[in-house]
């Protein structure tokens, strides 16, 4: 029997993302692999199940008892694990940090799960990080969000009686989300500055053509991402900050810690010496969001101005966000699938540090230690 990888449909309620499509279908067919999808896999997505040939269409509860490798974006419910055969392989963005619960499920089943939040931020991994390929879609619809919700022109404006000056926007956050967001306000026609606690950003930022904010704060942490602050580079931040939060018409954050709560960036003051009529659109908004006031999913007025908490952003585009997501999983376990079978390589430096679990043990150290396991 070939390998058979399954595919159900998206249950979280706001995920329209698929994790395959067509072209990456026929790549995994070229393998040797068998793909088996439920019906209407694709529809959130925009992909008609006739676009996907040669593909098997089965239930989302027989995708789960039968597959040996089950594709996808969300993590499955616990009543979806239970099903799966012990032994057989989930690969998706499962949250590993957020669930113990589920964790412990995944042991129990003896389900090796992959998560693609962690896999190791190396060169050779790049083409397969699928956190930096949803977080620039995340980053272009953010500008968007903020252009759209703005009581301004974002570009400069010459008509009849005169010039309407552009708008100025301040990104807080230059990883993958925030570049993307500076870039797309540019070409917008917004004048842009921009703020990380890395200070290998500014070099980034300033190619985009945005204004560095220099707060005085560093703090550049490990695998690329920053480490939390302590309260003394929090107050010094917070007080720099405050004069650019209070000069711009759109604000968008950005900012995250891997496996925590989003970091407090913009208080209720910063936010009431803001302009009237100004827009922030919180990225973070999942995990505790950036600002004071943020309520995941809801536009909320604090004072005059408007706070934007997006969720499932990256489901706001799904048809390019889908392509690149499949390609990611694809890149990620194709070089183990030979003939028509998957021989994992466990002295492979992206197997080992994506495995979340395997063989009734939780591998990610780090996991382990935040969820107590």
């Amino acid at each position: 029997m070939p390998l058979q990888i399954g595919v159900p449909a998206e249950t979280v309620p706001g995920e329209r993302r698929l994790a395959v499509v067509p072209d990456v279908v026929k790549k995994f067919l070229g393998l040797g692999a068998q793909v088996v999808m439920e019906p209407g896999a694709g529809q959130p997505a925009h992909f008609r199940d006739e676009s996907f040939a040669d593909v098997t269409f089965a239930t989302g509860a027989e995708i789960y008892a039968q597959a040996d490798v089950v594709l996808c974006v969300q993590p499955p419910k616990t009543t979806q694990i239970k099903t799966m055969k012990p032994g057989s392989v989930l690969i998706g963005l499962l949250q590993p940090w957020s669930d113990a619960k589920r964790a412990k499920l995944l042991l129990d089943k003896q389900i090796t799960a992959f998560a693609l939040e962690l896999v190791p931020r190396i060169s050779r991994a790049q083409s397969m990080d699928a956190l930096s390929s949803q977080a620039a879609v995340a980053g272009y619809e953010c500008a968007l969000i903020a252009a759209d919700h703005s009581p301004k022109f974002f570009p400069m404006l010459t008509y009849a009686a005169g010039t309407i000056r552009p708008s100025k926007v301040l990104v807080i956050g230059a990883g993958v989300a925030g570049l993307q967001a500076i870039a797309t306000a540019r070409r917008i026609g917004a004048t842009v500055e921009a703020y990380d606690v890395r200070p290998e950003t500014r070099e980034q930022i300033e190619s985009l053509g945005a204004k560095f904010v220099d707060t005085g704060v560093a703090a550049a942490g490990s695998g690329g991402y920053a480490r939390e602050l302590t309260d003394a580079e929090r107050a010094q931040q917070a007080e720099r900050l405050a004069k650019a939060v209070a000069q711009c018409d759109a604000l968008i954050t950005t900012a995250a810690i891997p496996g925590k709560k989003a970091p407090r960036i913009i208080t209720a003051d910063m936010l009431a010496r803001m302009k009237p009529g100004a827009v922030v659109v919180d990225l973070a908004a999942e995990t505790g969001g950036n600002v004071e006031g943020t309520v995941a999913g809801e536009k909320t007025w604090v004072g005059e101005v408007l706070v934007i908490g997006p969720t499932h952003i990256a489901s706001r585009m799904p048809v390019h966000a889908s392509e690149m997501y499949a390609k990611n999983l694809f890149n990620f376990i194709s070089p183990f699938i030979k003939d028509g079978a998957l021989t994992l390589d466990w002295e492979d430096e992206v197997i080992a540090g994506a495995c979340l679990a395997h063989a009734g043990e939780i591998r990610h150290a780090g996991v382990k230690q935040v969820l107590g396991l």
